[in-house]
């Protein structure tokens, strides 16, 4: 008998966060149709780092931030498979 959860197509996606001191990339494998913010939730890359706040922390896919200023946010944002979710933490000096 076939399971209902193993019909969903999963995509493979990373979630990636670095500070001078960890850096972790999680791999996981997610229901098409996620968006950048429910796979960072789904990763608990936060229960890693104190540092995250998911509310505020920007993110952005292989360096290209999501912001809702000409690119979708990280709540509107559909992954597509191998893609990478990238945190990124807040600048200490404007440079």
């Amino acid at each position: 008998m076939d399971n209902e959860a193993d019909e969903i197509e999963r995509i493979p996606v990373e979630i990636a966060y670095a500070t001078p001191e960890k850096q972790l990339i999680i791999a996981l494998d997610v229901p098409l149709g996620t968006t950048a913010f429910d796979a960072v939730v789904l990763s608990n890359i936060a229960d890693e780092f104190a540092s995250i706040n998911l509310e505020t922390d920007p993110m952005g896919i292989f360096s290209k931030v999501l912001n809702s200023k000409g690119r979708p946010s990280p709540r509107e944002y559909v992954l597509r498979a191998k893609d990478r979710v990238e945190i990124y933490r807040p600048l200490l000096i404007d440079p």
